[in-house]
């Protein structure tokens, strides 16, 4: 982000502080609208980063949302509980590389971790999950010791 300003426009206008390390994904922009925050993704912008103003901006939105009594919340707290979310940003680059090339995700080459994680994330959360199926099916496996390889013994001794 050297030299880059930030790549938010809010009330309309460009911000015009320096840009940061942190970047700005679909998933950010996504909770905070929730919260009625005025900031967007400037379409001109050539990169994701942010400045540290917006960053702690926010943060103390999300922070505000993760607090489930609270009566400025707008959201439920059953909401936060059936949207579980994965941090992705976890995981090294090259699991994400390897992720992206097992569903063979198309994009462009050079692409850093936060561009990866925003595509992984966004196809991630596309993948449908039967959950009574997959516990089931988890439960079973843990109980017949199927987490475990099969040692198949071919010399007859045991």
């Amino acid at each position: 982000g050297a030299g880059q300003l930030c790549c938010l426009r809010e009330e309309g206008e460009r911000c015009g502080r320096a840009a940061g390390n942190a970047s700005f994904s679909k998933r950010i922009q996504k909770s905070i609208s929730q919260k009625k925050v005025k900031i967007e993704l400037d379409k001109s912008a050539r990169h994701l980063y942010i400045c540290d103003f917006h960053k702690n901006l926010i943060q103390s939105v999300r922070n505000r949302r993760k607090r489930k009594g609270s009566d400025d919340d707008g959201d439920s707290p059953v909401q936060d509980i059936d949207t579980p979310e994965v941090d992705l940003y976890q995981l090294q680059v090259n699991t994400l590389r390897r992720y992206k090339r097992h569903f063979k995700l198309q994009t462009r080459p050079g692409l850093n971790k936060a561009q990866l994680v925003e595509i992984i994330g966004c196809h991630f959360r596309t993948i449908p999950v039967n959950e009574k199926d997959t516990l089931t099916y988890f439960i079973y496996s843990v109980k017949n010791d199927k987490n475990k390889p099969d040692l198949k013994m071919d010399s007859g001794i045991h």
